[in-house]
């Protein structure tokens, strides 16, 4: 079996939503066992906060081959085109309520991808803290994107290029970590992130011969280790 992991929350259909997350699956890429069924109270446990565990294992795929042909799968001309409409429709009105100067640009990437590129000074605000409205407004997107399309559609959103910009910056810091760790001979734990902030550190630092990288923790207080092979 794949990966196996428990997840909380205060309803069984909580704590599920929160391992597809972290685990990036759906639920038949998964095998669900509930552990603490919310319906099941003790009288000791009637006053406490409701904590209701899922023990969640990743089924492993046949072969690399089915995962590629997966991964490359192309949607359906008219599933992308409806997928674009939607977007463009949301945008159009999203920006138009908040009154700013804001141009953009949606295209097909690849087989089942959809790059969206928002410019303007004025689309600064958008980015937040470290990308958190970026990746908000990703989320959203893709939800928009997918409505009423069988087929899974990506959508990666960068506006004024600061993806590029964070990525490099995030590349940095995982050399001069690196560094510090060879020469001091001692771990460290870097401060949480999201997934795809993760996995820029793990590929920058996946070929270096002295030093390895784990990620620790749960949701967003995940985090990296970078320590000594």
């Amino acid at each position: 079996m794949g990966t196996t992991k428990i997840f909380e929350g205060k309803t069984s259909t909580e704590a599920i939503e929160k391992g597809l997350k972290e685990l990036k699956a759906s639920k038949k890429d998964v095998d669900i066992r509930i552990l603490e069924d919310e319906d099941k109270k003790s009288f000791f446990s009637i006053l406490a906060p409701r904590v209701v565990k899922v023990e969640m294992t990743l089924k492993e795929k046949k072969t690399g081959e089915v995962q590629t042909v997966l991964k490359n799968k192309e949607i359906s001309k008219e599933n992308i085109e409806k997928a674009q409409e939607q977007i463009e429709k949301f945008l159009k009105e999203f920006i138009k309520n908040m009154g700013k100067e804001i141009d953009y640009q949606i295209k097909q990437q690849d087989g089942n991808t959809i790059y969206i590129e928002i410019k303007g000074e004025e689309a600064k605000f958008l980015i937040g803290y470290r990308g958190e409205t970026l990746n908000a407004l990703q989320t959203i997107l893709i939800a928009i994107a997918g409505k009423k399309i069988t087929e899974k559609i990506h959508v990666n959103v960068d506006i004024l290029g600061y993806r590029e910009k964070r990525k490099k910056v995030l590349e940095d810091l995982a050399q001069r970590v690196a560094n510090g760790v060879i020469k001091n001979r001692k771990s460290v734990t870097l401060e949480p992130m999201t997934a795809y902030e993760r996995k820029i550190i793990h590929t920058k630092l996946q070929d270096n011969e002295k030093v390895k990288t784990e990620s620790i923790g749960e949701g967003e207080h995940r985090r990296i280790v970078v320590s000594l092979k």
